[in-house]
């Protein structure tokens, strides 16, 4: 291996470890918010917006990337839909599973890298990830990744935000996202998102471009947050959530 190609391992690797026990120091707190938000109004405005961009089919296979709490995985099973939903957080897929029981819905949790899939090409009619690109060391690992577990003719769906360019802060407002975390943990949420790749990029336009470069035909809306968060008792970062929508090719 390469110098380069040893250092590039070595800073995935320690920034994967902070990534990892960061969210499993946020599994908990984070698991509430998302029950808020599965029993509330926004959890059927998030599986509408879904609902119009999968594929036509009533039970899909589908990868819920970066499922944290199990949102998306939770609402996708409750159609009927095969779910698998990876997480790189052990303590956040124990919540996860948690919040699977309380709903009464069937899915298939596991903890596994969003960027090495250890899965066989092609068997996935849906990826979905939510406010997961924004946090990993290699973004482009993780999409082609995700392009080559799809089938042709297979949709992905990631909402995310272009987070570089804010700073996140404490707030005493209990609905919000960021409530009452430990100061050292809002330091330590920006100090991973500083260090990342993806914070140089302006986005989504760079996702657009390199996912067209892997051969998907890509639509972007560039702000649905007025579409999904509706529900007066939950609040949000102020930040614009995009929405890409990737379709691969039936043939090469």
């Amino acid at each position: 291996m390469l110098f380069a190609e040893k250092k590039q391992a070595c800073y995935e690797e320690s920034i994967n470890r902070r990534i990892e026990r960061y969210w499993d120091r946020r599994s908990e707190d984070f698991s509430s918010l998302r029950r808020r938000e599965l029993k509330g109004t926004d959890g059927q405005l998030w599986l509408d917006l879904m609902e119009r961009h999968l594929p036509e089919e009533k039970h899909l296979r589908i990868l819920d990337a970066g499922t944290g709490a199990g949102f998306f995985a939770i609402l996708l099973s409750g159609c009927g839909h095969q779910v698998t939903g990876i997480d790189l957080s052990a303590e956040m897929i124990r919540e996860a599973k948690k919040n699977m029981m309380e709903a009464g819905c069937r899915v298939d949790f596991c903890r596994m890298s969003a960027q090495e899939l250890e899965f066989s090409d092609g068997i996935f009619d849906a990826v979905v990830s939510r406010n997961l690109t924004w946090t990993l060391p290699d973004v482009m690992e993780a999409y082609r990744e995700w392009y080559r577990v799809l089938k042709p003719g297979g949709v992905l769906m990631n909402f995310d935000s272009d987070c570089g360019k804010v700073a996140f802060t404490k707030t005493a407002d209990q609905a919000n996202v960021h409530a009452g975390i430990e100061d050292e943990l809002i330091t330590e949420c920006n100090g991973i998102k500083d260090s990342l790749h993806i914070t140089s990029h302006s986005r989504p336009e760079w996702d657009i471009r390199f996912l067209k470069s892997l051969g998907l035909s890509v639509e972007c809306e560039e702000n649905i947050a007025p579409m999904v968060h509706r529900d007066p008792d939950m609040r949000y970062d102020n930040v614009p959530l995009f929405a890409i929508y990737g379709r691969k090719p039936l043939t090469k």
